[in-house]
């Protein structure tokens, strides 16, 4: 058994111990007193600076992090170049690693595959073999995988054997590494970065190569050039997976601070579904930068199953490598434009790209806008091209005084080739040809006994003299380009023009209008309505198509179930995204989206209207205007029950105060029955109760402001009051309907044009069995009507059906009504297509 020997205690401290407040030493060496926070504040900037710095964020001059340019300076150093055959990432991943880039394999193969990935760059500077992965999922492992410089990156190391950038010791001390790559083209901006460090962040979107490469070339000629130039060019960002990017704003606020939101939308397309049963279909085939198909269809599904999201039967993934086809097949008689809506609004078919455009400016983070960021790159340009320049001269003036010694050496070479022999050795032989009477430098010497004597004695002397010349022409062009920066700068247009002769293509991004935030309207169908309103304040939406057409006289079907003696007394068609002027009986006025009330079963009694609008203590709504606009061309007719008439321009209420505001000053007494919409030069027909119609013409009521009283419209017999309102149309007649169910159709020549104020003529003889009139209206051939009685029984009927008679005629049954019952209201239908 081995004898194991037990460890030497360790030394005793030297005599005066460990050092104490007198200043001493211990064995360990000098200690000094330091503040926990002073060492902490030190140590972690330190560690900040390092992250920023070595890790993080890119580089303004190449664009590039350190991970990714020792990628590509290894794969330069190993000749894996476009002409050669693909090796593995392994290889490739484990080189890096060793020899300059100390992290885990992980983190290299993770950024060279990005480099490759189209998704991701807009010039991909890695061409690949094998899967890339995709926004979903990681690349295939890198033993599997194969890789090789780009021909685009090559312009991305071209003139690195040129003294072209300051080289550095890798972090073994064994080898040199660049600092920065040469970077013919403008990469920061091309391609982006992104990169989270210590306490700041750098979020730069792709750009097209053509436009940030014609930016660069107008600031090399305009030095002074403004962003608002340079934005001549650049026209936004280019993400290499299309899609559009909506309106300007958030690239302004980048371009000129660094700083911007980009808003971003799938591109999508509506399209009809093949088959017999087929339905519209949505098709996604542009997602935005950094959305994969996979997540929007899961996102899409999940919102589906939550019933937050309706009118989707399935969704099916068709992608197939770098395209993208998502299909969304929608449910029979869906608006698609509102199920598109409301998946640009869930979902990341429409998302944000937060611009952060934060790069090392001599190895400090700075936030760019776009002229410093392409300041930055061109006076790195500047200084590659000279170094370059100069590198270049150096070798030509090297070789031209190699040459002149040569064509000196063609006149002596007799004598060169005796003074060689009889040297003993070759240092004899280069002090000989110092010497008188050749006189040659010690480097043309050195190179003359270089070369093979048969090489020395076939020394052509016309090939020595153009070589000469050429290289006295070359010697003048690198002086020329020292000498004046102005032809540096056009040596640099030259070159980065011809880049883009090569690889621009056309973008892939379409810029396109911003339609704002997306407003409730945009995510409902704007479908058909019909609203009532009932006398007790009662108010409902009803879809159209829950009523059927019915012949005249038919008992019609239950359109709601009302209060004890609660009547109809409202009736309006509209859709869902029209405005609502609701005014009330005391001549105000409120305003509503169609949307906005409650949509109800046919049956159902409604909303309180109190619970919509803010009305006063018996205030109720009296007239309801639906509208999409408000025209300075159109006008609002108002009549009250006294038969005051007054006209406002319609541009006078499109005001949104939820409060309501005086839409007509009414006398003591008097209420507002009705207002119409009138184009200026019509002619306005007014009922009153007892049956008298006046005609006259629009012109005769002068425009007034909102809170006129207005002027007589209609001279009144006690107990008299007006009840209809209405615009004498071509091919139209007048309807009047009593409350006993009788109406008819009369022909509008049958009233001649009065002067405003007058008693008027009869409309319609009115009898006890035919009752009072309740409504009267302009209607033509192909219209329909809706009659509600005070039962809430509805009926929908075509006008032809109702007959045409002379103005003292009593009219036909409209609807038949049970004992007890009346017509409460009738409203017009227009264009409305026959249901089942």
């Amino acid at each position: 058994m081995t004898d194991i020997t037990p460890p030497e205690p360790p030394p005793e401290p030297p005599a005066g111990g460990g050092g104490g407040d007198d200043g001493t030493t211990t064995g360990f060496g000098s200690i000094e007193p330091i503040e926990i926070q002073t060492e902490m504040e030190r140590s972690f900037l330190e560690y900040a600076m390092s992250v920023i710095v070595s890790r993080a964020l890119p580089d303004a001059r190449d664009g590039l992090k350190p991970v990714h340019r020792r990628i590509l300076y290894d794969m330069h150093v190993q000749g894996y170049r476009p002409d050669r055959p693909f090796v593995k990432c392994a290889k490739v991943t484990g080189d890096t690693m060793s020899r300059f880039h100390p992290h885990g394999s992980s983190a290299i193969y993770d950024a060279l595959a990005r480099m490759a990935q189209p998704f991701s760059l807009r010039h991909p500077l890695v061409a690949f073999h094998g899967n890339y992965g995709s926004p979903d999922y990681p690349p295939a492992a890198e033993r599997y995988t194969e890789c090789r410089l780009s021909p685009l990156a090559m312009h991305m190391i071209e003139g690195l054997d040129e003294d072209t950038v300051d080289m550095g010791r890798n972090y073994t001390n064994e080898e040199d590494e660049p600092t920065v790559l040469p970077s013919r083209f403008p990469n920061l901006l091309v391609n982006g970065s992104q990169g989270i460090a210590v306490g700041m962040a750098t979020n730069i979107p792709p750009h097209n190569l053509g436009e940030v490469i014609d930016a660069t070339v107008h600031l090399l000629d305009n030095p002074d050039a403004t962003v608002e130039d340079l934005m001549q060019f650049v026209k936004g960002p280019d993400f290499p997976t299309g899609a559009q990017i909506l309106g300007r704003q958030g690239i302004l606020d980048a371009y000129r601070t660094g700083r911007g939101s980009i808003r971003m939308r799938a591109k999508a397309e509506i399209v009809e579904g093949e088959g017999r049963n087929a339905t519209e279909e949505i098709v996604i085939s542009e997602l935005p930068y950094q959305s994969s198909p996979n997540a929007v269809a899961a996102k899409i599904a999940e919102l589906v199953n939550a019933r937050e999201l309706e009118g989707i039967r399935d969704i099916r993934d068709l992608s197939a490598g770098d395209d993208t086809k998502l299909v969304i097949y929608l449910k029979r008689d869906v608006n698609a434009n509102v199920v598109l809506n409301n998946l640009f609004k869930h979902t990341t078919l429409q998302t944000s790209f937060g611009v952060n455009m934060v790069a090392l400016v001599d190895g400090v983070p700075r936030t760019l806008n776009l002229r410093e960021a392409l300041k930055a790159y061109v006076d790195h340009q500047v200084d590659v091209i000279r170094r370059r320049t100069e590198y270049r001269l150096r070798k030509a003036r090297d070789r031209a005084h190699i040459v002149e010694g040569l064509i000196k050496a063609l006149d002596l070479i007799d004598a060169i080739i005796a003074l060689i022999r009889a040297s003993d050795d070759r240092a004899e032989a280069r002090t000989g040809l110092m010497a008188a009477p050749f006189e040659f430098s010690e480097i043309q010497a050195n190179h003359i006994l270089d070369m093979q004597l048969v090489r020395l004695t076939r020394l052509g002397r016309a090939d020595l003299e153009a070589e000469m010349a050429k290289l006295r022409e070359t010697i003048a062009e690198l002086e020329a380009i020292l000498a004046d920066e102005g032809v540096l700068r056009g040596v640099i247009k030259s070159e980065i023009g011809a880049i883009r002769a090569e690889f621009a293509t056309p973008r892939k991004a379409e810029i396109t209008f911003d339609p704002g935030d997306m407003d409730a309207e945009d995510l409902i169908t704007d479908e058909e309505l019909v609203l009532t309103m009932t006398r007790a304040g009662y108010v409902k939406a009803v879809r159209a198509s829950d009523f059927r057409t019915q012949g005249r006289g038919g008992r019609g079907v239950t359109g709601g179930k009302l209060k004890e003696e609660d009547l109809v007394t409202q009736v309006i068609h509209t859709s869902a995204h029209a405005h609502l002027l609701c005014f009330s009986n005391r001549g105000r006025v409120y305003r509503l989206r169609a949307y906005e009330v409650p949509i109800k079963e046919r049956t159902a009694r409604g909303t309180p209207i109190v619970n919509l609008l803010p009305l006063a203590p018996n205030e109720r709504i009296q007239t309801l205007i639906d509208t999409r606009e408000f025209p300075e061309d159109r006008y609002l007719m108002f009549a009250t029950k006294a038969g005051q008439v007054k006209k406002t321009t319609f541009s006078e209420y499109d005001k949104s105060r939820r409060e309501g505001f005086i839409a007509i000053n009414l006398r003591e007494h008097d209420e507002l029955v009705k207002v119409i919409v009138t184009g200026g030069d019509d002619d306005i027909f007014m009922v009153s109760r007892s049956g008298m119609a006046i005609r006259f013409s629009e012109n005769d009521v002068r425009p007034m402001g909102r809170d006129a009283a207005g002027v007589r419209g209609m001279q009144l017999r006690d107990g008299d009051e007006v009840v209809s309102l209405d615009i004498a149309r071509d091919e139209t007649s007048i309807l009047i309907v009593t409350d006993a169910g009788f109406g008819k159709r009369t022909q509008l020549h049958h009233f001649n044009r009065q002067n405003r104020g007058g008693l008027g003529v009869r409309g319609i003889k009115l009898t006890a069995q035919r009752g009072r009139v309740v409504d009267a209206f302009m209607v033509g051939l192909e219209d329909e009507i809706l009659v509600i009685s005070s039962a809430a029984v509805m009926v929908r009927m075509p006008v032809r059906q109702i007959s045409s008679q002379g103005r003292d005629a009593t009219g036909v049954r409209v609807v038949s009504l049970d004992q007890g019952q009346v017509v409460a209201s009738v409203a017009p239908v227009l264009a409305v297509e026959e249901s089942t």
